[in-house]
């Protein structure tokens, strides 16, 4: 066994200091030969799941470490010894982004000393001797003082960091085969003697493989606003910070076989992995001798009771109780009340709220009202949504109005849990084809004109293909595809896709956890006051076990919520959106002739292109109209079937008789993704937990190797049923090339609630419904101008901007004098380009109508002036209309 194992090593998760993913450094570690490694990025912890699950796959044991690029002014690594360790890791990650502005980190040494119990710290070699040679010739000429003399002003930061760390501080020494950083190393060495630190080599590793070295200096040069044609010494010297194997490493520390030995020792103190991280779910309070479990039971029995009357069915009765038992026994009582209580609050505040996605495959979710979709009356998979084969935490996702309302809500979670109990996730934004062409362009001295030119005939699998193929493309483009600075561009371009180009904030993403958040995941402070935002991502949490609550922002609930007190305030009306009547003769009617301009969901060209042919009559057909007009149904070719048999011009037919009680409702066309999860099961003996991986396997990072593995085990479940020939294609087909888009039943009902409130408040209140819509737009597929014609087409009567009328936000009023009396919206000032909202906002009179004498009457083909939206930007025109 080697003596040496690799203690500093930087991924791409350090932002443009090295190019390599996490994945790719363990799996050439594993092919090195390595037993361990540790991972040490910039200021951060976002790497570290990833590499723990990679290096888990790869026999790898996944050192967890970060350095502090700014202790004091020097870097500093720090490697977890212990989950205690870990945990002030974590909170010096923490303090250091919260010390410094957004991108950089700053700590101090007291700050470090007061949680450097648990961590090894690692101080550079080359940092230290370099900042040494700067500070000497700043001051004095080299000549005047021995060149291995340590400077006073770093034996004193190297003496705090040993205050601080004692015996686990070691001086790490990098050999790269570069003159200026081996002198500077001399100079580190001396001073680490001096003082008796212990010494250790690295590889200051920066990439996987020497292949990375173009991409290392691109980034480099992205990094310090630069071009490689001027970049000079802001780059490195040569390509030797790569992964090397034990034994190369041992070859060039030959003289110095303690320095390796000394890596194995300090590996060997650091037991922590992420498999020990010790997150916990918050206990949710009940009463005295009350247990989680209880309350939920007694909660569900009660909200159901509510839901489908004092008596329940066997079968309701049957579903909740499976679905409790499944709950008890992965100990997720807690989560479930807490999500009741987060929907409980919007309730009680009057904010619409409801849930989506795979929680609306629940029965105990529909019975404590965080969704509105019966899971029993749908016979919708509860496996979709929770498993205990897969052993992951639900996703539950809750829908609430954007804006105001939405942060209300999550500012309630921030405040019950605490600023250090909640964070919200990151998205990890990576290069795309159009940000890697823009940036390595800029790399290369080129035009963003020209990358985007570039880019737009170029897409991310092109780069797998024939490079015949590329070229013609290229010239296509008016592009000489044999320069070679194009060619280098398609190389580097190709190479940075994918990697990560820095942290955004998820849109809704909340994790909370029992006690400190801080100590299990590093928080930053968002742009935004009064958010923060954890380094992990939601995949990274779901692989570690950290429970993810969505609250999201849905502009038609924030329409929907404006348009309510307009109708109840100028028409009298009181409308709940829970007991709307059912198949309205007049929504539907609307809908089939597909006047839909504003309605949730069926707005788009597509759908209003399909709605006359479907004719949508009740609830369940809408649920289908909005999952058919998606890529999976489109890609799989079921749209013409399902329509050709819904009219009666093709047989409904089935691939195997024992199918069909899961593809009857939809006339034998898989629609909805349950559907092939429920075929995977009865088909080929799928488990529901199998049934769900094949759904996860079947993501867009699938392999072409991991598809050929699921259509094997496919076929030979069938062919054990009976099922062979065209029959079995047929499933096996549907199932590969329509799960990769497939739409959820329980997803596409949530949203078939919403969008018939929203076609059956057009159809009945459409003014008060525009005014909903201008108050919440941008959202939807039109502009203000297109959603004020339409409504006028209807006869709603539109009002110009008045400067003493208007509000900041659309009103409606009563016209007097007008016959029929109805009210008239009046556009709002916030529809002007370049007006802001300063003072005191104009209101109407609360509970009553802002009243407006009706013009005079003049003669036909005379016009006045009146104001509409004319763009989306929020300009106006003066337009003739005609009284």
């Amino acid at each position: 066994m080697s003596d040496y194992i690799e203690l500093r090593a930087k991924s791409a998760f350090s932002f443009l200091e090295a190019a390599s993913n996490p994945e790719d450094l363990a799996a050439r570690a594993a092919e090195l030969g390595y037993g361990a490694m540790a991972l040490g990025d910039r200021d951060g912890l976002s790497g570290v799941p990833r590499f723990h699950t990679a290096a888990k796959s790869a026999g790898l044991r996944a050192l967890v470490g970060a350095e502090l690029s700014d202790v004091e002014g020097r870097p500093l690594l720090l490697l977890a010894t212990s989950r205690a360790g870990y945990r002030h890791l974590a909170r010096l990650l923490t303090t250091a982004q919260g010390n410094a502005p957004k991108g950089e980190a700053r700590v101090s040494w007291d700050e470090v000393e007061a949680h450097s119990g648990g961590l090894f710290a690692l101080a550079s070699a080359e940092a230290l001797g370099r900042d040494a040679r700067v500070a000497r010739s700043s001051t004095q000429a080299p000549t005047q003082r021995a060149r291995s003399e340590p400077q006073a002003n770093e034996v004193t930061w190297l003496e705090r960091a040993q205050r601080a760390f004692g015996p686990r501080l070691a001086l790490d020494v990098a050999r790269t085969k570069d003159r200026a950083q081996e002198a500077a190393t001399r100079r580190a060495v001396a001073m680490a003697e001096a003082l008796r630190i212990p010494i250790a080599a690295s590889g200051d590793v920066r990439a996987a493989r020497p292949a990375g070295r173009k991409l290392l200096d691109a980034l480099l040069c992205l990094r310090h606003h630069t071009t490689l044609d001027q970049a000079g010494k802001l780059l490195l010297p040569n390509g030797e910070r790569v992964l090397r194997s034990p034994a190369e490493m041992a070859a060039r520390f030959a003289d110095r076989p303690a320095w390796l030995r000394a890596t194995r020792a300090i590996a060997e103190q650091c037991e922590f992995t992420l498999a020990d991280l010790g997150y916990c779910f918050p206990t949710f309070p009940t009463a005295p001798g009350e247990s989680q479990a209880a309350l939920l039971r007694r909660l569900t029995d009660q909200g159901a009771r509510k839901r489908y009357g004092a008596t329940l069915s066997a079968r309701v009765r049957s579903q909740l109780e499976h679905e409790l038992a499944v709950i008890e026994r992965l100990d997720l009582a807690g989560y479930f009340l807490i999500v009741w209580d987060i929907a409980r609050f919007s309730r009680e505040q009057r904010i619409l709220c409801q849930g989506r996605g795979s929680a609306a495959n629940s029965a105990v979710c529909y019975a404590l009202e965080i969704t509105a979709v019966d899971a029993v009356g749908m016979e919708l998979l509860f496996e979709r949504f929770l498993s205990e084969e897969r052993g992951e935490w639900p996703d539950i996702d809750l829908d609430l109005p954007s804006g105001a309302q939405r942060e209300r809500v999550i500012q309630y979670v921030y405040e019950r849990y605490g600023p250090h109990g909640v964070g919200m996730t990151a998205t990890v934004i990576t290069y795309r084809t159009r940000s890697a062409f823009r940036e390595m362009g800029k790399v290369l001295g080129m035009s963003a004109e020209a990358c985007d030119k570039i880019s737009k005939h170029l897409h991310h699998q092109h780069f797998r293909e024939d490079l015949d193929d590329v070229k013609t493309l290229l010239r296509g483009a008016g592009v000489d595809p044999d320069s070679p600075r194009i060619q280098l561009l398609l190389e580097l371009a190709g190479q940075v896709q994918g990697l990560p180009r820095h942290l955004g904030q998820h849109t809704g993403g909340l994790v909370i956890a029992a006690g400190r958040l801080d100590e299990v995941v590093p928080i930053e402070p968002a742009a935004m006051p009064g958010r923060r935002v954890i380094q992990w991502d939601k995949e990274d949490c779901a692989d570690l076990g950290l429970i993810k609550i969505d609250l999201l922002g849905l502009g038609m609930l924030d329409a929907l919520e404006q348009t309510i007190p307009m109708i109840r305030m100028h028409e009298g009306v009181e409308i709940d959106l829970a007991h709307l009547p059912a198949d309205d003769p007049k929504t539907y009617a609307m809908i089939q002739r597909a006047d839909t301009v504003g309605v949730f969901q069926i707005e788009s060209r597509a759908q209003m292109a399909t709605l006359p042919r479907m004719k949508p009559a009740n609830f369940y057909d809408l649920v289908v109209e909005i999952a058919i007009i998606r890529p999976g149904p489109i890609v799989g070719q079921m749209v013409h079937p399902y329509l050709n048999r819904r009219a009666g011009r093709e047989p409904v037919v089935y691939p195997h008789p024992m199918l069909e009680p899961i593809l009857k409702r939809t006339l034998g066309v898989p629609i909805f993704q349950e559907q092939l999860l429920r075929l995977a099961m009865t088909a080929s003996g799928f488990s529901g937990g199998e049934a769900e991986e094949l759904r996860r396997a079947m993501g867009f990072k699938r392999s072409a190797e991991r598809m050929a593995q699921i259509e094997s085990r496919l076929r030979s479940g069938m062919a054990e049923r009976g099922i062979v020939g065209d029959a079995q294609d047929e499933v096996v087909r549907g199932i590969t090339s329509f799960a990769l888009y497939g739409f959820p039943e329980s997803h596409s009902a949530s949203f078939a609630l919403i969008a018939y409130a929203s076609a059956y408040l057009r159809a009945h209140h459409h003014a008060a419904f525009l005014a909903g819509l201008l108050n919440a737009w941008p959202m939807g597929f039109y502009s203000p101008a297109t959603l004020v014609k339409d409504a006028e087409r209807h006869g709603v009567s539109v009002l110009p901007i008045d400067v003493v009328r208007s509000s900041w936000g659309c009103t409606l009023e009563r016209v007097v004098g007008a016959l029929p009396e109805r009210p008239a919206d009046r556009m709002d000032r916030r529809q002007v380009q370049d007006i802001e909202a300063h003072g005191r906002d104009l209101r109407q009179p609360e509970g009553g109508f802002v009243e407006r004498r009706a013009p005079r009457r003049i003669r036909a083909g005379r016009a006045r002036e009146h104001l509409v939206p004319r763009s989306e930007a929020g300009t106006f025109r003066l337009d003739d209309n005609l009284e």
